[in-house]
């Protein structure tokens, strides 16, 4: 596999943290090969060891690997400017949160968990060189539909996974973004 973090390395940290946070990024160049099922299962290992409110574990991940019977409906499911791009991924995932606690009460923090498991994903793909890329731009309702998602759970995201492809169609798709400054995003106090 290509290593696609060489990158991110003119990223700038304003705070001593491991290198992993910084050189996390999200392409959208794929190879279009299938990655096998212990390199997916490594990513959903690290997913599961997410922290979570009395253990609930709200998550679960809806998977459809490239040319298996599920692909074209999670195809489908995508906006036309992300099918030019996801239409190299290997696996394509959406990620849904349970609603409500075993008990049927509402469960306040089930899509902050979700995203605590998705980022576990995230993190655990740049240490191994796999491109996972987070994607809004997909038809929610459609997806519950034709996945047939319960009501008591949360569309929240869809996942592009695949081999990173240096041979890139498109420079300006993949930018390497920056993060706003420490100063931005802390509070002091009410806001």
């Amino acid at each position: 596999m290509v290593n696609y973090v060489e990158k991110t390395r003119k990223r700038v940290k304003e705070a001593d943290v491991n290198d992993l946070f910084i050189h996390r990024w999200s392409p959208r160049a794929m190879t279009g090969k299938v990655l096998n099922d212990d390199v997916l299962n490594t990513l959903f290992e690290a997913a599961r060891w997410a922290p979570s409110s009395m253990n609930n574990q709200p998550w679960r991940f809806l998977v459809s690997k490239r040319n298996d019977k599920h692909w074209d409906t999670y195809f489908d499911l995508l906006m036309e400017g992300n099918k030019v791009w996801c239409k190299d991924a290997s696996h394509l995932i959406v990620v849904v949160s349970k609603k409500t606690l075993e008990n049927c009460s509402e469960y306040p923090s089930h899509s902050f968990e979700a995203g605590s498991a998705w980022q576990n994903l995230a993190l655990q793909a740049s240490l191994i060189n796999v491109v996972v890329h987070g994607i809004g731009g997909f038809d929610y309702e459609k997806a519950r539909e034709k996945l047939n998602i319960p009501e008591d759970y949360k569309v929240e995201m869809m996942i592009a996974v695949g081999e990173y492809n240096k041979n890139l169609s498109d420079e300006k798709q993949e930018k390497i973004s920056g993060r706003k400054s420490l100063s931005e995003i802390i509070i002091n106090g009410s806001f």
